[in-house]
């Protein structure tokens, strides 16, 4: 059974996809409009040299999550931070999502970003000596690499790929 439709009036969450590195100025801006938001942020540490930097980044580049009502939306385009925002459908389902990564971000374990590739999910290889090949995924759950088909023969050369080094195609 899906939600009932939110009335016009009603807030509304958005996945704001902000210009790039202006994620905490974005957030600044929801916090000074008094709109409920939420941009996960993880620890980083950068080696320059000698020297060591310990800064915060977010765990989605680009992404501010924020509640929005209608009439107000256009509060969110002011200063030009703002490259689109996605309205999303299914909020019961977003916000479960939301508590787990706030739940992971809290928990201050180690963690990473990686693209969803399924089995059989078309990839293209964007590092390493095969970069440019495109390939199908063998088992992202126990990942030995990918398949590169050769039609002509009907056959398929099974090649060992580290998931990072895969791109999924739409």
């Amino acid at each position: 059974m899906s939600d009932p439709a939110p009335s016009p009036t009603e807030s509304r969450w958005h996945v704001c996809h902000t210009r790039p590195r202006c994620e905490k100025k974005f957030a600044a801006l929801m916090a000074a409009e008094k709109f409920e938001h939420y941009l996960p942020l993880i620890a980083s540490v950068r080696r320059y040299g000698a020297q060591v930097k310990k800064f915060t980044k977010p765990l989605f580049p680009g992404y501010v999550f924020a509640r929005v009502e209608p009439a107000r939306k256009s509060r969110i385009f002011q200063q030009d931070l703002l490259a689109r925002a996605i309205t999303v459908e299914d909020e019961a389902r977003f916000l479960h999502q939301l508590e787990d990564v706030k739940l992971i971000v809290a928990s201050g374990l180690e963690l990473s970003l990686h693209p969803l590739i399924h089995r059989g999910s078309s990839v293209r290889v964007i590092s390493g000596p095969l970069r440019g090949l495109i390939g199908v995924v063998d088992d992202p759950q126990n990942p030995k690499g990918i398949i590169i088909t050769v039609d002509v023969l009907q056959q398929g050369l099974h090649v060992r790929m580290p998931l990072a080094d895969l791109q999924p195609l739409p």
